[in-house]
């Protein structure tokens, strides 16, 4: 009797506390941006949300871009030494920690994630230049202060001195009901005065439509995921005052070749320092 060749393949093993059975945004925009870390219910909804958004990988790839482009500017025009990245999602190369020590060894990262897949990964995240530092905390972003208390963030920031703040394509997984704004003005009061803030989030503004059809695709798999209009995403930046160009469509942030078509990515983005 020969083996049927057209068995089952094998069940997906997951890493200890990883839930393969519930999609994660982190492995989702790991699929989009053609990682491996990722499993059948991630591919599922994110493949529902291409339906919906056809450009959605490019749109992974622009907010991608935009944190290279974002953390150069940071290093390089405005002396930024240390960063606390919240939401940081499946490791991809270059790293935020790579980008800014190789304009500045020395300079501090202190990434935050609260999936345990991106824990399993951490390792990469903390190989660091010797003259800087590069560490990992498991949190959530809904615990504003079990990120501030961490013994981590102490030993590896220092907060007398200005911190980029970044919170990329993570403030979408936050209801209106868990007031967000009121998340992000707690880590802002944290922040020593010459701190930057960079966002990105997505929107409707763009394409009503297809993102109404991407937002559904999420809620009907469990998953929170709001868009949100311009207005909503400035009032994230409360009173800090806004870098040039503002807040605008993600690709059209500081782009190094002119954009033909700024708001095919449906995010907005911007960076803001604290007076």
């Amino acid at each position: 009797m020969t083996q049927d060749s057209g068995a089952n393949p094998p069940a997906e093993v997951a890493p200890p506390g990883v839930n393969i059975n519930v999609p994660h945004s982190a492995r989702m925009y790991d699929y989009w941006l053609g990682g491996k870390d990722n499993f059948a219910v991630d591919r599922a909804v994110a493949e529902a949300i291409v339906q919906a958004i056809p450009g959605m990988r490019y749109m992974a790839g622009e907010n991608r871009k935009f944190v290279h482009r974002a953390a150069r500017d940071l290093v390089a025009k405005e002396g930024v030494r240390q960063f606390l990245d919240i939401g940081t999602g499946i490791p991809t190369r270059p790293n935020l920690h790579e980008i800014a020590q190789q304009l500045a060894p020395e300079a501090r990262v202190v990434y935050v994630d609260n999936d345990p897949i991106v824990l399993v990964h951490a390792r990469a995240l903390m190989i660091s230049t010797e003259q800087g530092r590069s560490e990992y905390i498991s949190a959530d972003i809904r615990e504003p202060q079990s990120i501030l208390r961490d013994p981590v963030l102490a030993e590896t920031l220092d907060l007398t001195q200005p911190v980029g703040l970044t919170m990329i394509a993570i403030l979408m997984l936050l209801s209106d009901a868990d007031d967000p704004w009121a998340l992000v003005a707690e880590l802002r009061d944290a922040m020593p005065s010459g701190s930057l803030l960079a966002i990105t989030h997505p929107t409707g503004d763009f394409n009503p439509e297809e993102m109404g059809q991407a937002v559904a695709a999420a809620t009907g798999a469990g998953m929170t995921l709001v868009a949100r209009t311009r207005d909503e995403v400035q009032r994230f930046f409360g009173d800090w005052e806004m870098l040039d160009p503002g807040l605008v469509p993600v690709s059209s942030w500081r782009p190094d070749e002119p954009v033909a078509n700024p708001e095919a990515a449906y995010y907005w983005a911007g960076v803001a320092r604290k007076p």
